[in-house]
């Protein structure tokens, strides 16, 4: 089995922390354990609870976040905590034996037209994923995502952009959506209604479009740029099937460097309105910082 590699990242709240992993730990969705009986389908999670000082964990694709109580801080026990996590998905044990927790609800797919006609978005009630993924042909599906590389085998789709809870499509222009949309549409419904699985490993040689910045690393200004867009931006990105990334932020030129990615990706319209809609934006709250927004197409 390959390395297990676990990084803690803090979050805007002191009594949690995350420690994400380099490898998938769960088939889309999100766990919620408030206590060790809620745990009993998560032998790791029962395990945490037996530290006295976890409150509370939440268990996602990529990472698992721990709120403690007050009796510790941090700092005194994180390393403790990460090797713990560490050895246990080393040693190959599930992390939440899902087929018992998975509950057989309906699968709704629906599908929406985007501002880019060559996108499709594919909306759905069962969380996907808790990182944005991006494929730009089945090559790239096949290493990370059994989903993606099944739809690349309709002849038509040219990009696959998968997000927290919809699939966001770009064909060829060999056909018209309205001609093969409700095909998709069954198509992904029963692949998730089957359980099967949506993503098995993040990108190993990720491009810098599925590349997300810790934001220790960011500088006061970076991490600013990237919570405003994160509030204001994504969300009406996200409904019409898009998303935006940061890239970069120089200080020197007060040039600030966005990725456009699913439906804003290509899109005619996009690059110039998010463009000016975003620099306006962000020189408005950052005064004086902010000179010239560049969106690039993922």
């Amino acid at each position: 089995m390959s390395s297990i590699k676990i990084n803690i990242q803090e979050t805007n709240n002191e009594t949690i922390l995350k420690f994400i992993s380099n490898k998938i730990l769960v088939n889309g969705g999100s766990y919620e354990f408030n206590n060790i009986d809620e745990a009993k389908n998560s032998p790791l999670v029962q395990q945490l609870f037996y530290l006295p000082f976890v409150k509370k964990v939440l268990v996602t694709a990529n990472f698992i976040a721990i709120q403690r109580y007050d009796i510790v801080q941090w700092e005194d026990v994180e390393e403790e905590v990460k090797e713990q996590i560490q050895n246990y998905i080393q040693q190959g044990n599930p992390i939440v034996k899902e087929e018992e927790t998975t509950k057989k609800d309906a699968i709704e797919v629906y599908a929406e037209v985007t501002p880019n006609p060559a996108v499709m978005k594919f909306g759905t009630n069962k969380a996907l994923t808790q990182t944005d993924v991006e494929f730009k042909n089945i090559d790239e599906a096949s290493k990370s995502s059994p989903l993606a590389q099944a739809l690349f085998n309709f002849p038509f789709v040219n990009e696959i952009f998968i997000s927290e809870n919809y699939i966001s499509i770009t064909k060829y222009d060999m056909v018209e959506w309205n001609e093969v949309y409700q095909e998709v549409r069954t198509f992904i419904r029963g692949y998730l209604q089957e359980g099967k699985k949506i993503i098995s490993e993040l990108p190993q040689k990720q491009t810098k479009q599925n590349v997300e910045i810790p934001k220790e690393n960011l500088s006061d200004t970076e991490a600013k740029i990237v919570d405003i867009l994160d509030e204001y931006i994504k969300p009406a990105v996200a409904s019409d099937g898009g998303n935006i990334a940061f890239q970069s932020y120089d200080e020197n030129s007060k040039r600030v460097s966005v990725i456009l990615q699913g439906a804003c990706s290509g899109c005619p319209s996009s690059t110039v309105t998010l463009k000016n809609g975003i620099e306006t934006m962000l020189k408005e709250m950052l005064p004086n910082q902010i000179n010239e927004v560049i969106a690039i197409n993922g």
